[in-house]
This record gives C-alpha cells, sequence and structure tokens, in this order.
C-alpha cells in the first residue's frame, strides 16, 4: 500500500477520534486478507474483540452489528459490554489496495505500546499502526 494511502487513512482515522463525550484512540491494523475472504476477516474482528477488551480492562463484550439502527454502515461494528451495554470500541472494516484495513478506535487509557504488540502477533495481521 502507498504512503499516501496510509496517509490518508490515518487522518481519516485521527478526524474520527475529535473531542467528544469521551477521550478516544485508536489502531489502523493493516491485514493481508484479500475482499475474497470476508470470513477470515469476520473471525480476525472477533479476535482483534478480545484483545482490546482485554487491555481495556472492562469485562466481557459482544460485538454488536447495528443492524437494527440507520446510525450504522454496513461494515461499522461495536464492542460492547456484556453487563452494561457500554462502549469498549467501535470499528470500520475497509477494503483498501485489494486487503482489508481494520479501523479500531476505543477509549483512551490503554497502554498503545502493549496493545499494538498483541494486535501485531494476531494471524493475517500485516502491520499494526497506532493513532493517538
Amino acid at each position: 500500500m502507498s504512503e499516501t494511502v496510509d496517509d490518508d487513512l490515518y487522518k481519516r482515522t485521527l478526524a474520527l477520534l475529535e473531542p467528544g463525550d469521551i477521550e478516544l484512540v485508536g489502531a489502523i491494523v493493516h491485514t493481508d486478507l484479500s475482499g475474497q475472504e470476508d470470513l477470515e476477516m469476520q473471525e480476525l474482528t472477533v479476535e482483534i474483540n478480545e484483545v482490546i477488551s482485554d487491555h481495556a480492562e472492562k469485562g466481557e463484550t459482544y460485538i454488536y452489528a447495528g443492524n437494527d439502527t440507520p446510525d450504522f454502515s454496513s461494515n461499522q461494528f461495536q464492542g460492547l459490554t456484556i453487563d452494561d451495554e457500554s462502549f469498549v470500541w467501535e470499528c470500520q472494516q475497509l477494503l483498501r489496495g485489494g486487503t482489508f484495513d481494520l479501523v479500531f478506535y476505543y477509549e483512551a487509557g490503554v497502554e498503545q505500546e502493549a496493545l499494538a504488540a498483541d494486535l501485531d502477533a494476531l494471524d493475517h495481521v500485516e502491520r499494526v499502526t497506532q493513532v493517538p
């Protein structure tokens, strides 16, 4: 993927983290999964849910697809706690340059370096770009 595309994705992700109700940080998970590997991409999203949830220390989570609300677009998901449906993370699954990039953002306070290292160790992850 070109540096220009990476730079554009980074800037767009950074814009999603603009101040709101809670302070957010993020990670772009660049994968080797092609557009024909939707199932593997979904499985990777489940694995990433577990890693982010562990680092966020918010308890057990589930993945909400938002199919019942017009506020969500396709390939947009949230990780919510089972106990009280609190926000843990949100992601966009993007097909860019022939492979999936998964853009996650989550509440600040997570040790970004440790989280990125754990994400980078997952199968199909090419690299992880941290977004402050």
